[in-house]
């Protein structure tokens, strides 16, 4: 028994030293997320741009976006519309061309998935006698803010190659499990991305609202064909010292699942991709920020271990009921010794009160604040997809998110 005990003592000591420093991390950078200073464009249109829209069987809502970004702020000369239409089996092509937009259909039985349909119009767009710039990325169901390449022109004429847009949800209203998934989206962007762009750190790519410059993807190619190709690319940026910044400025309205059975699967697929991409990157970024004594790439490879805000509320929450639950157990005195009751108290309570706090400095709706109660039963909802998905990380099959809300941009602003 005395081997035991101190086995599973030690096992606390890691988790609650592993768990405290992370936790630590996350709420010491977060404070840096409080101060945002609202950029002035300063450059002239002049970068052209190749708008790619990711689409498989979208003809529900693919016109909403398209209207909208006919109406960006933005020379009309300076950018195309280039619709994949990717194992389409309805109109959605139909419905791209008649909106004088190109539209690409592509048939695989095999290399299925969103990241291999970028891969496909990349080199597709590679042997066209058009040049561009850059490349930015939208799914079908999106709405984009009209300033959107505006702010992309600028950030690209400053020296940035890989820019991040503000990730919106455009139907939080729709059910809890939308306003919950959206709480935690205005959480992220102001404590997670927001304070790590202020702090000169990478940014996490978010799959939607991704500016590209295309000497980079020349020069890098597109092997992001996982089930997460946004976080797959970013890794690879930030491995060879391509650092993606955020754009605060840039919004990009994602639709999100309405039940809790369509949102379990999709963290599914995102939770299995990033497991996979963590044991492809993790490691070596850890080993190359050590050897650089770069923070930024020990940040990336963090954020590669586990999405940072579920790993700090699940363990450390965890952690604080059990200290409070066997207080001054024989066998687990060494563990409540480590760190006190207090420390993880402090930590949760910081972090519950920060997301309230991102929704008033970013002006969230004040309906969205009375999906708060609920919103820690849909963190619970996280404890078995990302245990699932550890599991099944090596699953490849890219299944479909249905999407239904046909919200114009002009509905999105009079809400």
């Amino acid at each position: 028994m005395g081997f035991w005990n101190a086995a599973l003592d030690g096992l606390f000591l890691a988790m609650q030293a592993v768990t405290g420093l992370i936790g630590l991390y996350q709420v010491t950078l977060s404070v840096f997320g409080l101060v945002y200073r609202k950029r002035t464009v300063r450059h002239e249109p002049s970068k052209r741009f190749a708008v790619l829209v990711a689409a498989h069987n979208e003809e529900a809502v693919i016109a909403q976006l398209l209207e909208n970004l006919q109406r960006m702020e933005y020379p009309s000369h300076l950018y195309d519309v280039h619709v994949i239409a990717d194992n389409c089996t309805d109109r959605t092509a139909d419905i791209a061309r008649s909106y004088g937009v190109m539209a690409a259909e592509r048939f695989s039985e095999g290399d299925r998935g969103k990241g291999y349909a970028i891969r496909w119009m990349l080199e597709r767009l590679a042997e066209s006698p058009q040049e561009y710039d850059a490349v930015v990325m939208f799914d079908a169901d999106n709405l984009v803010a009209t300033n959107f390449l505006r702010v992309m022109n600028d950030r690209l004429l400053d020296g940035k190659k890989v820019i991040q847009g503000y990730l919106d949800i455009k139907n939080p209203f729709d059910s809890w499990v939308s306003v919950s998934m959206a709480i935690s989206y205005w959480y992220t962007n102001r404590m997670w991305q927001l304070a790590r762009h202020n702090l000169g750190l990478s940014c996490a790519l978010g799959g939607t609202g991704l500016c590209i410059d295309m000497p980079l993807l020349q020069r890098l190619g597109w092997e992001a064909t996982g089930l997460t190709e946004d976080v797959e690319f970013g890794a690879r940026c930030v491995t060879i010292g391509i650092y993606p910044v955020w754009a605060h400025d840039a919004r990009v309205y994602d639709e999100k699942p309405i039940t809790l059975r369509a949102s379990l699967r999709q963290r599914l697929r995102w939770m299995q991709g990033h497991f996979n991409c963590a044991q492809h990157y993790m490691m070596p970024l850890f080993g190359a920020s050590l050897r650089e004594r770069n923070l930024a790439k020990l940040d990336a490879a963090i954020y590669l271990f586990q999405p940072m805000r579920f790993l700090i509320l699940f363990l450390t929450s965890f952690m604080l009921l059990f200290q409070l639950s066997v207080p001054g157990s024989s066998a687990m005195a060494n563990v409540t010794e480590l760190l006190p009751t207090w420390f993880w108290a402090t930590i949760n309570i910081f972090i519950l009160v920060q997301m309230p706090l991102a929704m008033i400095l970013d002006k969230v709706n004040w309906k969205a604040f009375l999906g708060l109660p609920l919103f820690p039963f849909f963190m619970i909802t996280w404890f078995p997809v990302t245990s699932m998905a550890l599991f099944t990380r090596k699953n490849r099959i890219w299944k479909h998110t249905v999407h239904t809300r046909a919200i114009s941009f002009d509905d999105l602003q009079s809400r």
